[in-house]
């Protein structure tokens, strides 16, 4: 089927189903890696820590295993670069950690909260949007090229596996299966160690699918959406806002979304993989808000509350960009590459959101 639909409308409705899967599960399961890290800071409970881990350890051995059988070539992802911005992933992460947690939720929150009636959601989402498109192009964008993406170290090995073949010598597909057998199968021993976390099967089955989808967006973009551009004959990877293969971010794909509503009649814009997978989550997460009678009209509390929403929109809209994505982008996508700067943003992201949760503890 693939070899009779444009490899770019394939890519473009595969995101968009997949994406639908992914804001029904999110919105069943109430996933949400702001509210997994709360857990553990305020109350001590590990168990949508644990579904986050469990998604983390499906998408990385899926995407791992996928690289290993030459399926898909995630050193050209966007995630493995010689050059490693560290001021631009850890800061970034930490905005977008102090951005989400005062904004109670991270992007792809926002988009299932859409889906179940928020207007508090939309109104985050499009400043969010805006921030965002101001960081890849306009003001913020100035700053963030100026003075923290050239804060950077060159590195050989830009992923864990390249690290283990140069400290170790083995050969590069041995170091792959032994980084995804040591980092994966400990995140699945941690996660399932716990008795009530393994007897919670919606929460497990919901985890599970949620690593597949971004295993098998990889697959969707980086095989089936790789091929020859019969226009120019180069081969090219279709309908992708990188220009390379891609999986599930969020912050960058909905300022294209809305740039997309803003240039309708440039004819240059085209639909992709990112502006339909944001699409795709609140569409899901609405069609399940609709099916279980759980859709309802949800506004600002106060005029503090929307004050409050937005600087946390603003800041996960230059954050998501700086650090080259959000929780799900950086801390599913990119960490599922093994890439080591994904590992930096990620605990930029953490640790952000940890500080801020504390500080609103006082």
């Amino acid at each position: 089927m693939a070899d009779t639909i444009n490899p770019a409308t394939l890519v473009v409705w595969g995101g968009f189903l997949l994406a639908f899967i992914f804001g029904v599960v999110a919105n069943k399961t109430n996933f949400c890696t702001m509210g997994a890290i709360s857990d553990v800071v305020n109350m001590g409970h590990w168990g949508r820590m644990r579904m986050w881990l469990l998604t983390i350890a499906v998408a990385m051995v899926g995407a791992n295993l996928l690289y290993y059988f030459g399926l898909i070539d995630l050193s050209k992802s966007v995630y493995h670069r010689p050059a490693l911005p560290w001021l631009s992933l850890l800061l970034g992460g930490a905005l977008f950690g102090v951005g989400m947690t005062i904004a109670a939720g991270c992007t792809n929150k926002n988009l299932v909260r859409l889906g179940g009636g928020s207007v508090r959601s939309l109104v985050v989402l499009v400043f969010l949007a805006i921030s965002a498109y101001m960081t890849l192009k306009g003001l913020f964008g100035q700053w963030r090229a100026s003075y923290l993406d050239p804060v950077s170290i060159d590195v050989s090995s830009p992923a864990l596996p390249q690290v283990l073949t140069q400290l170790t010598g083995l050969p590069d597909k041995t170091a792959l299966l032994a980084t995804v057998a040591m980092v994966g199968l400990g995140l699945l021993v941690f996660v399932f160690k716990d008795k009530r976390f393994r007897g919670n099967l919606p929460h497990v089955i919901g985890s599970t699918v949620l690593g597949l989808l971004i295993v098998a967006a990889w697959y969707l973009t980086g095989s089936l959406g790789h091929g020859e551009n019969l226009d120019t004959l180069e081969t090219v990877y279709f309908a992708t806002n990188t220009r390379t293969l891609e999986s599930m971010s969020f912050v960058a794909p909905t300022a294209y979304n809305l740039e997309l509503l803003m240039l309708w009649t440039d004819k240059s814009m085209r639909v992709t993989f990112g502006v339909a997978s944001v699409i795709g989550v609140v569409l899901g997460s609405f069609a399940y808000a609709i099916g279980t009678r759980q859709f309802r009209w949800e506004g600002f509390a106060s005029l503090e509350d929307l004050r409050t929403q937005l600087i946390g929109a603003v800041l996960m809209g230059f954050g998501g960009v700086t650090a080259l994505g959000c929780t799900i982008g950086q801390g599913l996508s990119g960490v599922s590459t093994l890439a080591l700067g994904s590992f930096v943003a990620l605990a930029g992201i953490v640790g952000g959101a940890v500080a801020t949760m504390k500080w609103q503890q006082r």
